[in-house]
């Protein structure tokens, strides 16, 4: 039987016309998913600009559906999660990132950040330290360096702290030799907690030695000579900080006071904070223990009657006050206790950084975390 090429014929325009058809679809197809795509991104950039998360977020998805394979559709999409605070979703989005073999370097790097930014808003630090450690040698490697500072001080991991802060020292990422000196004062702490006394002791001197504008270290050095009945070193530690750190003076002089009376050194204490007072402002505290060392109570109760000359006090003129008696005993002391209700705030001190106020002096402000962010000075005399 012969071929009848009449078939071949009609068959390969036919072939050719099914071939255009397809073709057609398929550009039909992809010119309206990539129609579709950028709608829905700038539907969602739109959204974003107006302050609308959820709706962004909606639109950013479908965006997403259309083009799985853009990258940076995921990150705005991971971001979004995270600011608001569906932290789980923003997890998985990156790590979707981070499976894909075919992301860039930059682009992994960039994904490994945003996990390791996930995890902490999270709260989830130990998985974000694991993230972090991961971005060394690469661009992020500064600034997850001092976000794991701020977990190990979260965690009060002051060993890992330091090594951390002095490779950012060594990179000249800044000044971390205050940081790090608080980082060993708070491991000799430990060590006394632990009766490892030894241990701490020659912390803190190597501290001060090594770092000797350190006020906590030599306050630190001194508190811990006193408790080992070395009260002759511990003013020693006081006296080479007035000498260091003279700003911090006001912290340290009502110790120094004491100390020197234990010792038989009140005119060597007298003489270094009357030379202190000379070349600063007045302090509450370096009047109170100038008064403390006067053993005429007179002489020492003039000494607030000349810091009020020099600067106006109330809590100068409540301690003036305290030991005059000039009316009846029941008014008098209505009279006395409305001033000291009065002067307690501005005995108080202040963070600079935030303006936490308390009682006590912080190296660290419990309320924003920052570190010397405390004047050495109360309310009142800011």
């Amino acid at each position: 039987m012969e071929f009848d090429f009449t078939w071949l014929l009609w068959s390969l325009p036919l072939a050719f016309a099914l071939g255009w058809l397809a073709s057609r679809f398929d550009l039909r197809q992809w010119r309206f998913e990539s129609r579709q795509a950028p709608k829905a991104y700038f539907r969602g950039l739109n959204h974003l600009l107006n302050e609308q998360q959820d709706q962004a977020i909606d639109a950013f998805i479908e965006a997403v559906q259309n083009d799985p394979d853009t990258s940076e559709l995921h990150f705005a999409l991971g971001n979004l999660f995270r600011r608001r605070g569906d932290y789980d979703r923003a997890v998985r989005v990156h790590e979707h990132l981070l499976s894909r073999a075919d992301l860039s370097p930059k682009d992994r790097q960039r994904a490994q950040h945003a996990l390791a930014q996930d995890f902490l808003k999270a709260g989830l630090l130990d998985r974000a330290e694991a993230a972090l450690v991961k971005l060394d040698g690469t661009p992020f490697e500064a600034e997850a360096r001092l976000a794991r500072l701020a977990i190990y001080e979260r965690t009060r991991e002051w060993n890992k702290a330091a090594e951390v802060a002095e490779l950012l020292e060594h990179a000249q990422r800044g000044s971390f030799r205050l940081r790090l000196a608080h980082y060993r004062c708070e491991q000799a702490t430990a060590l006394r907690q632990h009766n490892r006394t030894t241990e701490a002791l020659t912390l803190l001197e190597t501290l001060v030695a090594d770092a000797p504008e350190s006020a906590r270290g030599w306050i630190g050095l001194a508190e811990l000579r006193h408790s080992l009945s070395n009260t002759e070193g511990a003013w020693e530690a006081l006296r080479q900080l007035c000498l260091h750190v003279p700003s911090h003076v006001p912290l340290v002089a009502h110790n120094l006071a004491i100390w020197a009376k234990l010792l038989q050194r009140t005119a060597q204490a007298r003489e270094l904070l009357h030379s202190w007072s000379a070349r600063h402002a007045p302090s509450l505290d370096v009047t109170q223990a100038l008064a403390h060392l006067e053993a005429d109570p007179t002489a020492g109760r003039q000494l607030y009657i000349e810091h009020l000359r020099r600067e106006p006090s109330l809590v100068a003129a409540s301690l003036w006050l305290a030991g005059e008696h000039w009316g009846q005993g029941e008014e008098e002391k209505l009279v006395k206790q409305s001033l000291d209700r009065a002067c307690d705030p501005l005995k108080r001190y202040r963070c600079a950084a935030c303006g936490f106020e308390a009682r006590q002096y912080f190296w660290q402000c419990p309320g924003c975390q920052s570190w010397d962010s405390y004047p050495p000075r109360r309310v009142e005399e800011l």
